[in-house]
């Protein structure tokens, strides 16, 4: 009856004490954005408050109507050796928090035991098995807000690995991008060399038939040279941005990849307004949020190890031996135990991790508002520049337009003697100026609509 007393008394205590445990709830979104963000950021105030809210999605890359594009997007993201390590940390923090979950179950053991004892010609033998139990309880919310601290590592490491995909697909678009521009760049260059080569020749049968003079023929040829060193200096270019591309794509660089010979259309336009909620949107903002959250349980786990732990223990089992065969006693036992430790902080060492962690959650908070005021300058930074690209596009459309149209004339004019080679030359190079430059805005334009569904963590549309 005892034993049985002293049961009933030991659950009713674990019970108890496991009902004292405060829960312990982290800051809200809402909470860290008013602490991380500076007095003078009101965001629904400041932030494209004209205009119909746009709703982000995650197909943007549609958008650019790139099958070639997709599929090696999709390369990328199989291959790419950087999102195999945000894929491995994520294993990882998934496995710390279950470890730290698992602090707030009882250990469970089988133990067994077999001993021989020999004094002098006497020997005597035991034996025994035993079902061992021990429980921390958790009355102040330590174990609580160390699974918990685990778990928002957890969720931050999701973040991270979202964002990482989303950092690779922006970085395999541009990279594509760029390697189709620098594509461009080689045959406009190769075309000027054929200019120049074609230009040598009508010059040479001019010298010949006493309409030109030598140094015409040097000019050109001096030209010629400058546009084989800017066709080389292209081809260059081209094969680092290839090569780049490739290890992006988890391939070796051997810049064997076929590239078209045009930049694609520049996608729709960007909606009149869009969404506030680019906090809540952003994988890298979220991961920092958490980071906040773990903070803050990291500091209730240091204050509660300020307080006493209790541990209970209990054991059942069997044993048998020569002793208790010869008195008759049952071999069935059980024990149930208890240790209880209260820590003096008396070299203020506990006090100093609570204060530790605090500046840690301080620093995390910091670091969201930095990334939180980045991410609006990106933003903002990728649609004040939307429309002026497209108007300087626009502009360049037309010199190109135009120095084809004066260089043509330029041509006719000194096949008849109204003009000399200099005036050719000078057309000649302006209209492969525009050209360039052109091509060159086409890029940039597409590399800022990159840039811009990035910064919004995802696409726009209605």
């Amino acid at each position: 009856m005892l034993q049985k007393a002293l049961r009933s008394c030991a659950i009713a205590l674990v019970l108890f004490l496991v009902g004292c445990a405060v829960p312990l709830k982290g800051p809200s979104h809402e909470e860290i954005v008013k602490q991380a963000l500076p007095e003078t950021v009101n965001i629904a105030q400041v932030w494209h408050k004209e205009g119909a809210k746009g709703e982000v999605e995650n197909g943007w890359l549609a958008t650019f109507e790139d099958e070639q594009l997709a599929e090696l997007v999709d390369e990328a993201l199989q291959n790419n050796p950087e999102l195999l390590v945000a894929t491995s940390n994520l294993q990882s923090a998934a496995s710390l928090a279950k470890q730290a979950g698992a602090q707030l179950l009882p250990d469970v053991g089988i133990g067994g035991a077999v001993q021989n004892t020999k004094r002098g010609s006497q020997s005597s033998t035991g034996s025994g098995v035993s079902l061992d139990v021990g429980f921390e309880l958790d009355p102040w919310g330590k174990l609580s807000a160390n699974a918990n601290a685990a778990k928002e590592l957890y969720r931050a490491s999701q973040a991270n690995l979202e964002f990482t995909r989303q950092s690779l697909v922006a970085q395999t678009a541009k990279a594509w991008y760029l390697a189709i521009e620098a594509k461009i760049q080689e045959h406009l260059a190769e075309h000027a060399v054929q200019l120049y080569q074609n230009l040598l020749y009508i010059v040479r049968t001019q010298v010949e038939v006493g309409t030109a003079q030598q140094q015409d023929i040097y000019l050109v040829r001096a030209d010629l040279a400058n546009a084989k060193n800017s066709q080389k200096k292209a081809l260059g270019y081209l094969e680092k941005a290839v090569g780049n591309l490739e290890i992006l794509l988890g391939r070796y660089p051997s810049g064997e990849l076929e590239l078209p010979r045009k930049l694609v259309t520049m996608p729709i336009s960007v909606p009149s307004g869009l969404p506030v909620e680019l906090l809540e949107r952003r994988a890298d903002l979220r991961a920092a949020e958490r980071q906040v959250a773990a903070a803050f349980q990291r500091i209730q786990v240091a204050k509660a190890a300020k307080l006493p732990s209790i541990t209970l223990t209990g054991s059942t089992g069997r044993s048998s031996s020569e002793l208790i065969d010869l008195i008759g006693v049952s071999k069935g036992f059980f024990s149930l135990g208890s240790n209880f430790l209260a820590p003096f902080d008396i070299g203020g060492g506990l006090q100093a991790q609570v204060d530790i962690e605090s500046s840690q959650q301080q620093a995390a908070l910091a670091t969201y508002g930095s990334i939180a005021l980045k991410a609006f300058n990106e933003v903002e930074f990728a649609l004040r520049n939307e429309l002026i690209l497209k108007e300087r596009e626009a502009l360049l459309t037309s010199a190109v337009k135009f120095s084809s149209s004066a260089l043509k004339v330029s041509n006719t004019q000194y096949k008849i003697g109204q003009v000399d080679l200099f005036s050719v030359l000078q057309m000649q190079a302006r209209s492969i100026k525009a050209k360039i430059v052109l091509s060159e805005l086409k890029h940039a334009r597409l590399a800022q609509r990159i840039d811009l569904h990035f910064a919004l963590g995802g696409s726009f549309g209605e």
